[in-house]
């Protein structure tokens, strides 16, 4: 009698225990076959069950899944840091990294993955994309047509897959999440080995203009801000079977359609230019911001374009990253930027976090004086080392890449705020400040009156730079 009654309490823990089990959400790993997926495959648990919402817990804190330094809500120069900042995820990096390279294999293999590039796993990539953006407090994401969903045979079945892949995404971004830009992906393929608008196949170039005009059109369903054009093809190898000026025609014909097809659909979106002087390529004609602002006069599209500045592709055109963005503001053409840096051993483009906070410090001084970025941001265009291949990794990285620009903002506003260094600079060029210095700046002082003051005034005093002073202050925010 007792052993029945054992046996009976046994058999009621069991049933109420699988309520429990039942009514709980699920939050095993997203492994392939677990038991969170269903029998059509669609996954039904968290892909980071082990990783918290992340939240803001002050310079102090030692969690590694936390903030210390970036306080969305919190007010710098009369904005939030979140406005200032306007941080988005690159689909491509994050998602679409393998941590393979020139020399070496694949290393990550994450734990949704099932080895393919099927339409399936890619709506499985989709969920993994929206439920990072949650839990990261990014409110922004962007991507290339071809890293969210598969090629296909023909330009139709490739335009079918992005509508499937892109109709899921708009459901999951709901009115929370928001798209910072979309673009092409115009230089895997081999049909784009020459190229693609500067191709010297007319069918490449009819081909990428297909592409191009339905990443506009899920860009501008997904409510996208921008639309970005990476060149990454757009160059030569060699002039000897080059010829470059029909190559830079071909490409300022190419933008104009994408102007007239912009409008014609009525995406209120800024189209981007993002510089990189070569790699693929020898040499690709958008070579830095200078380059890119000098085509876009030439050709007359310099109201219809803006820059998409990349750290990283700065220092490979011999720049720091302070001079691209400060020469796109300058030029009236700062509207994004993807925030990675290369390391300056390394002759390539490794994507790195931004982790340099005196770099991170420059560059939101530019913005700073920009304004801000809207409607662009700062797009994490940026990947995990080869060797980091834990899941949290993609955590750990997103949260030191934002809390490096938070520090950045902080240290910029510190400088503003003191004022010493805007005064240095001030002084440096003080002798401007004058009668005759308003009219040169005004273009009303000629050879004739400038040789009579140089002939009155004799030989000039040259002041110093004091470079080191302005280093001193600089390091003094840091």
């Amino acid at each position: 009698m007792k052993s029945a009654k054992f046996l009976l309490l046994l058999f009621s823990l069991n049933i109420v225990s699988n309520i429990v089990t039942a009514a709980a959400p699920p939050t095993c790993p997203a492994d392939i076959g677990s038991d969170c997926a269903t029998d059509s495959g669609e996954w039904t648990g968290e892909f980071f069950p082990g990783i918290p919402k992340i939240k803001y817990e002050g310079p102090s804190s030692k969690n590694p899944l936390s903030f210390k330094w970036y306080n969305a809500e919190e007010e710098i120069l009369g904005k939030k840091m979140k406005d200032w900042m306007r941080f988005s995820v690159a689909f491509w990096h994050t998602f679409r990294g393998t941590g393979g390279d020139p020399f070496g294999a694949p290393t990550k293999m994450w734990p949704w993955e099932d080895g393919t590039n099927s339409l399936a796993m890619a709506k499985r990539r989709m969920r993994v994309n929206f439920e990072f953006l949650e839990k990261i407090g990014v409110d922004k994401w962007c991507f290339h047509d071809r890293d969210i969903a598969p090629d296909g045979k023909t330009i139709e079945e490739s335009n079918a897959n992005l509508d499937e892949v892109v109709a899921l995404a708009k459901e999951l971004q709901g009115k929370k999440i928001s798209l910072l830009w979309g673009t092409s992906q115009l230089f895997v393929h081999p049909r784009y080995m020459h190229g693609a608008a500067t191709s010297p196949e007319l069918g490449t170039y009819v081909y990428a203009a297909a592409q191009v005009k339905k990443a506009m059109e899920v860009t501008h369903y997904l409510g996208g801000e921008n639309y970005v054009f990476w060149g990454g093809r757009e160059g030569y190898q060699s002039l000897l079977n080059t010829d470059m000026e029909r190559e830079l025609d071909h490409m300022a014909r190419f933008f104009e359609a994408a102007i007239a097809y912009k409008k014609k659909i009525g995406f209120n979106g800024t189209l981007l230019i993002e510089p990189k002087p070569q790699e693929p390529t020898k040499h690709q004609y958008d070579w830095d911001a200078a380059t890119a602002a000098n085509f876009l006069r030439k050709y007359g599209l310099i109201d219809e374009f803006k820059l998409n500045i990349e750290c990283n592709h700065a220092t490979l055109s011999g720049h720091s990253c302070h001079h691209e963005v400060e020469t796109a503001r300058i030029n009236g053409l700062l509207g994004n930027i993807d925030a990675n840096t290369g390391d300056p051993q390394v002759g390539w483009d490794t994507d790195q976090f931004m982790m340099d906070v005196g770099e991170a410090t420059l560059v939101m001084l530019t913005v700073i004086k920009n304004g801000g970025l809207a409607p662009g941001g700062f797009n994490f265009d940026a990947k995990l080392r080869r060797e980091s291949t834990d899941v949290e990794d993609l955590f750990i990285a997103h949260i030191a890449g934002m809390d490096t620009l938070a520090r950045g903002l902080r240290n910029a506003a510190k400088l503003i705020e003191d004022g010493s260094l805007g005064e240095l600079v001030r002084k440096r060029y003080q002798s401007f400040d004058t009668e005759l210095g308003a009219q040169i700046e005004a273009g009303k002082a000629d050879f004739e009156l400038l040789e009579k003051k140089a002939i009155e005034w004799g030989e000039p005093k040259v002041g110093s730079a004091k470079q080191e002073l302005a280093e001193m202050i600089f390091q003094s925010a840091l």
